[in-house]
């Protein structure tokens, strides 16, 4: 007994000191301070909300104004730059950020001493609250919107007999304006008066990105959905929707690229329309890849526009790749794109029947191109393998 009590005693830490307690309490502080990042991801992320910064600001600066000299051309930039901080506050805010400006500059010139610095610092202050609990209450409300259109889309694949069916998407920001379904049609008549069942796969790009982008999306979906059950070939459906998205489209500003495709199960075969969008990828088993171009111009840009609907017989080993425009546009830090031959490169050396194997596949890609530089655009892609056909 005693053998094992010591034992015990040996195996625990020995107690920590009042002055080990109180050191650790700075490190507690700094890794709650930096959220455990270490200096060199830290810095990153400096530069990275840095430039982003310096864009917002710097879209507001005419940088092609004529000035008579050098120095006021930097006079003339400084104040530009000025004026941009400024007209992106409420007008009280503007009032006292002038104020503290004025009093940190009285300061500065004057040769008696003030309590005026301190009031400039506490404007600061007070300040930079009030735009923190607006930054707050925005970001709360985008994650509601975000939570609201995760609801919009699938979050796993229907069960396809035969097909295995994966997507994945990567919002530029806190909403998307891409749009990925796979769901069934209700009940299409087939020849011979049978009805058959098809799948209708969907994947859209509205212009523009986050709140707008994202408030477009969500009609676009719900009109989708209720057109879809009205029974109709995949050509009248897309001739509808494009109508709508004509109406909500402000003029053809806001138009929509799309890919549509309806899949007869019990025969394999796929009709497709293409919008504008980018041009799916089809991999045959033996390899070779066909490009589904069949259809027309973006959802929104035309009422009385014609679309064309291609087809493509599905046999067991092809994959079906389609996806945005964001997965071949995504920049790395040295501004260069992802591009479609790098995508085909991948398409082409996959030797697995697992969507899920290659969807994996394709944003792992995109992400390690992309590193640690900023995302551009909303990433998506949708991925269908097809599998033997199933037994009768």
């Amino acid at each position: 007994m005693a053998d094992t009590q010591a034992r015990q005693t040996a195996a625990q830490p020995p107690p920590r000191s009042r002055a080990s307690r109180v050191f650790l309490r700075p490190r507690e502080f700094w890794r709650r301070l930096t959220a455990g990042l270490e200096a060199e991801a830290l810095w990153r992320q400096f530069a990275t909300e840095a430039r982003e910064g310096y864009g917002l600001y710097s879209r507001d600066v005419d940088w092609e104004s004529k000035q008579a000299s050098h120095w006021r051309r930097g006079i003339f930039i400084a104040r530009s730059f000025f004026w941009a901080l400024v007209l992106k506050l409420s007008p009280p805010r503007r009032v006292l950020l002038l104020a503290a400006f004025g009093m940190m500059i009285f300061s500065a010139f004057s040769d008696k001493e003030h309590n005026l610095t301190g009031f400039a610092a506490l404007i600061f202050f007070v300040l930079l609250a009030l735009e923190l609990a607006d930054r707050v209450a925005m970001k709360r409300d985008l994650q509601i919107a975000r939570e609201i259109q995760g609801w919009l889309v699938p979050t796993e694949p229907p069960v396809v007999p035969g097909i295995d069916l994966a997507f994945a998407t990567r919002p530029a920001n806190t909403v998307s304006g891409d749009y990925y379904d796979a769901f069934w049609r209700s009940g299409q008549t087939a020849p011979l008066g049978k009805t058959s069942r098809r799948l209708l796969l969907v994947v859209a790009d509205v212009v523009g990105k986050s709140v707008p982008a994202a408030l477009l999306m969500a009609t676009l979906q719900a009109s989708l959905h209720a057109l879809a059950d009205v029974p109709s070939s995949l050509h009248e459906l897309v001739a509808r929707l494009n109508s709508y998205s004509c109406a909500h489209s402000a003029d053809g500003r806001r138009f929509t690229t799309a890919f549509l495709a309806e899949l007869n199960v019990e025969t394999r075969e796929l009709s497709y329309v293409n919008a504008g969008h980018n041009l799916p990828m089809l991999r045959r088993k033996s390899g070779v890849i066909e490009r589904l171009d069949c259809g027309g111009v973006p959802l929104g840009v035309m009422a009385d526009a014609q679309y064309d609907t291609g087809a493509a017989q599905l046999q067991s080993g092809d994959t079906l790749l389609v996806f945005t425009d964001g997965v071949v546009e995504a920049l790395n830090e040295q501004g260069d794109d992802f591009t479609e031959p790098r995508l085909l490169e991948i398409v082409a050396r996959i030797e697995t029947d697992s969507a899920a194997q290659v969807r994996n596949e394709v944003m792992s890609s995109v992400a390690d191109f992309v590193g640690d530089a900023r995302q551009h655009d909303d990433i998506t892609c949708l991925v269908m393998c097809v599998g033997p056909t199933p037994a009768a």
